[in-house]
């Protein structure tokens, strides 16, 4: 049995490929790789085998991919790697590409067919994200702050949300999850894509940062881009409309990398 293990930072899949083919799958919480190693990890793992795995077939290997885990490692059968490497696997499978992660968060890489070669790295909410849904929300509100959203857009985002500034500033700065809060707003300015012209420029500004900061540091002209992740997938077409003009060919675009991950064990 193989157990394939993607973990972000709310929930866990964890599937198991056994012998004959055959695929069984549980959900669990998230898990950290920094905060969650030694002997709470084997709990969650011994909990998650004996749900999967109720006969006892015996494991040969196990694939764990987590978000905030920078540098790979393999202790006995199991191997630990990054979410990057996790979408990476899930969308090129065994040939060499270009992927891209746009949730919460963003991040990059060209890839190899097996590792990761190159990350521009992302910098995280505050120096990078560009293109993730967290950044989308740091521009709205920062421009929201300096009253520089146009009426029509601030005046029922002021109504819907508790926004003033010192509330902004105490989730941002004081607050856990700041990149979390500054993404939850995104749902709610994609309402506006296409109805106004500022939030429409905000959405493909943003798409064209990342664009140009990151996957143009890439050999785009002879690599395909797959991407992974919530807030690319909402905005497929919206992304794809402003890659095209860069001359980017997306190979795909996904919500989830799982089904990508299975299907490169299998083979």
């Amino acid at each position: 049995m193989k157990l394939i293990i993607e973990s972000g930072a709310t929930k866990t899949d964890w599937c198991a490929i056994f012998s004959d083919g055959s695929v069984r799958r549980i959900k669990s919480e998230g898990i950290n790789l920094t905060l969650t190693q030694g002997d709470a990890f084997d709990q969650l793992l011994r909990k998650a085998v004996a749900a999967l795995n109720p006969s006892g077939e015996s494991i040969s290997e196990v694939h764990c991919y987590a978000a905030g885990l920078v540098q790979p490692r393999t202790s006995g059968n199991i191997e630990y790697a990054s979410d990057l490497l996790g979408a990476a696997r899930a969308v090129c499978g065994h040939k060499p590409g270009i992927t891209a992660i746009l949730g919460t968060g963003s991040n990059s890489c060209l890839y190899d067919g097996e590792n990761i070669v190159r990350n521009v790295r992302s910098g995280g909410f505050i120096l990078g994200d560009e293109g993730s849904a967290a950044c989308l929300g740091k521009m709205f509100l920062s421009d929201y702050l300096k009253g520089l959203v146009p009426a029509e857009v601030a005046e029922p985002f002021g109504a819907a949300f508790k926004a003033d500034y010192m509330t902004v500033v105490e989730n941002v700065y004081k607050k856990d999850a700041p990149s979390r809060y500054l993404g939850s707003f995104s749902p709610w300015i994609l309402e506006w894509y296409g109805k106004n012209e500022y939030v429409t420029a905000l959405v493909q500004d943003n798409f064209r940062r990342f664009i140009e900061r990151a996957l143009s540091r890439y050999e785009t002209d002879k690599y395909p881009v797959g991407i992974v992740g919530s807030f690319g997938y909402v905005c497929r077409d919206i992304f794809r409309e402003v890659a095209e003009p860069y001359g980017i060919s997306i190979s795909e675009i996904v919500e989830a990398p799982i089904e990508g991950l299975l299907k490169y064990h299998k083979d």
